[in-house]
């Protein structure tokens, strides 16, 4: 049986089209490389010119007969051709108008919601723009252009929410693409409520991207029922599944210490360890463990917060009164103009509410005096001594708290303020040794001032129970200590001191490497120069602490970004040390930055925005709390842009 002979097929014949076609046939070559009419402007699959030819003969004749060839069709054919530039001109003007439009209205969307405002501020927005320009460019020649560009922008509600889903899509994508680079990432997991009572996992990651240390919000987790340890495990892992990130990336579990998180055999990390592979590190929050130490003062002392409470809260409830104790504090020229009312929730509450009574005391016993309310407490010395230890104790924890806070410390720097703080304890019980009373400024005033007998050994019992309370809490920290300080001083290090199960760290290899680096002066000296370096960063800390300057310690260099920059500058070939360096730099000291964006979440979802669903909930809040950008021009390209009515 003869074969079929096999067709030819025209894209295999590398046609191309002729300059000549234009004049002959009034066609030009598109942006594909295929022939376009220019009278009719039909587009042909092949450069053909057969096909070209019976095109033109047969449905323009009459442009033929009109234009004969020479000079004639020649000047046509340029005519037509101008008129297609033309509208293929104008049709880019708009495709990038209609570009510059979508990318205004994204970058209008992702300041809403960086800010935590609603959607409908869109529109508010852009009515005052619109209502500015009138004046602010009314001698501009093209005012009625900005005023239309203005107008065109898609700012209602629905668009701003649409934009931000989207935003929140591409910052997910970007993590989850480093989040497959790297080998050791630590998870920081707290729990609270949302304003209509939806228990809400906060879920945090930290790792070592190219660029440096990362802590991303990966999922804002509403549970529906229980708050179990197993529910919010659950949760967990299903987020962790549903993005494709392996579990046994996991090297440290940072959170807040609650039965749910904690729990021997049904908690949160309990269930987690038994889906992880190997040994992972496991961190109570060393914020929320500072807080709980604050609270071991005794009965008698604790009773001292609860009266002060009891009296702010008598003067400030009742409108009246708190106008009259206003103008009361105006008339005595005192140092502040009002109290302050105390929040649990706030770490820092506690100590400023008694530093502000403490302040105000004589005026505040004159004032209730004056209303015929007595308190026989305010008139007792031992109450007023108990008091006043208090105030001076917490002003301490404050100052250590302050250390503590923020986003990305290095968790080494933090248990060397706990330990610091520990010693320093010890020195204030023999400052009630020695009854100098140095450490405690308002309890030396008082006694000065009235000539008080201080209960020395039962102020320094209270210090040393603290300090042990201290000791106790920390010890997770504490033996991970010389691995911690790993990071910042290598040269120190010595393997029996080391910590590596979490880590899958191949040991005869990072022996040989460490060696290596010791040895050789030119990384010697890079890890002296970073010593250096963060003795500087320290220096600033301490000059701008002692001003009282808190805001500004946020502008200087992060302490982990210039200990990442000099282990990131070490080759490769010592790359075990690099995975323990960058494993230890990922990990959480705390669930500082959960609570953070607790605080942004009633922000966001407040009374006036009660309705919001949570898939826009956690759209706003991983805006509000990202590192990364989103590509702005990328979602506008792939948008078609529509003019607001």
């Amino acid at each position: 049986m003869a074969t079929k002979k096999k067709q030819r097929k025209t894209e295999d014949e590398n046609r191309e089209f002729k300059v000549e076609w234009t004049e002959n046939f009034a066609f030009i070559q598109n942006l594909n490389g295929l022939p376009t009419c220019l009278i009719c402007k039909e587009k042909f699959a092949h450069n053909k010119k057969s096909n070209l030819e019976r095109h033109f003969t047969r449905k323009h004749a009459s442009f033929s007969t009109k234009y004969p060839t020479g000079d004639a069709r020649k000047k046509a054919v340029q005519e037509l051709q101008k008129s297609q530039e033309s509208s293929t001109s104008v049709f880019n003007n708009w495709m990038q108008s209609s570009s510059n439009i979508n990318m205004a209205s994204f970058v209008f969307s992702q300041e809403i919601a960086k800010r935590g405002k609603p959607y409908t501020d869109g529109e508010y927005i852009k009515k005052c723009l619109i209502n500015a320009s009138e004046e602010l460019f009314r001698d501009f020649k093209n005012k009625a252009d900005i005023l239309k560009r203005i107008k065109e922008l898609p700012l209602s509600a629905k668009t701003i929410k649409d934009r931000t889903i989207k935003m929140c899509s591409n910052i997910t994508t970007q993590n989850i693409e480093d989040l497959k680079l790297v080998s050791a990432l630590s998870i920081a997991v707290d729990e609270s409520c949302d304003i209509n009572d939806t228990a809400q996992v906060s879920l945090f990651v930290r790792f070592m991207s190219h660029s440096g240390p990362k802590e991303e919000l990966l999922g804002l987790l509403p549970l529906k029922g229980q708050t179990r340890g197993e529910d919010i495990a659950n949760a967990v892992i299903e987020c962790m599944d549903k993005h494709h990130i392996p579990l046994d990336k996991i090297v440290s579990i940072s959170t807040d210490g609650a039965k749910s998180m904690t729990g021997v055999r049904k908690g949160f990390v309990a269930i987690l360890k038994e889906k992880i592979n190997h040994e992972i590190l496991v961190y109570h929050c060393i914020i929320h463990q500072e807080a709980l130490c604050a609270k071991t003062f005794p009965d008698e002392i604790c009773k001292v917060m609860e009266l002060v409470i009891t009296i702010i809260n008598s003067i400030l409830a009742k409108a009246l009164n708190h106008r009259q104790f206003k103008e009361f504090l105006f008339e005595m020229e005192s140092e502040y103009a009002d109290l302050l009312l105390h929040n649990k929730v706030r770490w820092l509450s506690k100590g400023n509410v008694l530093k502000r009574f403490a302040s105000l005391f004589p005026e505040i016993k004159a004032f209730l005096l004056e209303k015929g309310v007595h308190y026989p407490e305010l008139t007792d010395d031992q109450w007023i001594q108990n008091f006043y230890i208090m105030v001076d104790v917490t002003s301490h924890l404050n100052q250590l708290n302050r250390k503590l806070q923020g986003k990305g410390n290095l968790i080494l720097s933090m248990l060397e303020e706990v330990i610091t703080f520990e010693n320093k304890l010890s020195i204030f019980a023999q400052d009630f040794e020695r009854e100098t009373l140095f450490h405690f400024p308002s309890l030396l005033k008082h006694r000065q001032e009235n000539n008080s007998s201080i209960d020395k050994q039962h102020f320094k019992t209270i210090i040393l129970n603290m300090r042990e309370t201290f000791l106790s809490r920390f010890q997770e920290f504490k033996n991970s200590r010389a691995t911690l300080a790993f990071v910042k001083n290598p040269l120190n290090a010595t393997i029996t001191e080391l910590k590596f199960s979490p880590f899958e760290i191949d040991i005869g290899s990072f022996e040989i490497q460490l060696q290596d680096l010791k040895n050789k002066e030119i990384w010697r000296s890079k890890f002296e120069r970073l010593c250096v370096e963060l003795e500087i960063l320290e220096k600033k800390k301490c000059d701008l602490s002692s001003q009282h300057k808190w805001s500004a310690l946020n502008d200087l260099e992060k302490e982990e970004m210039i200990i990442f920059n000099a282990w990131n500058s070490i080759p490769d070939s010592y790359d075990q040390l690099k995975k323990l360096a960058f494993a230890v730099l990922s990990l959480f000291g705390s669930t500082y930055i959960c609570e953070q964006s607790f605080s942004s979440m009633n922000i966001i979802k407040s009374k006036l925005r009660s309705r919001l669903i949570d898939e826009n909930l956690e759209s706003c809040l991983k805006l509000k709390t990202t590192t990364y950008k989103p590509d702005l021009l990328k979602l506008s390209k792939e948008m078609q842009a529509h003019c607001s009515h």
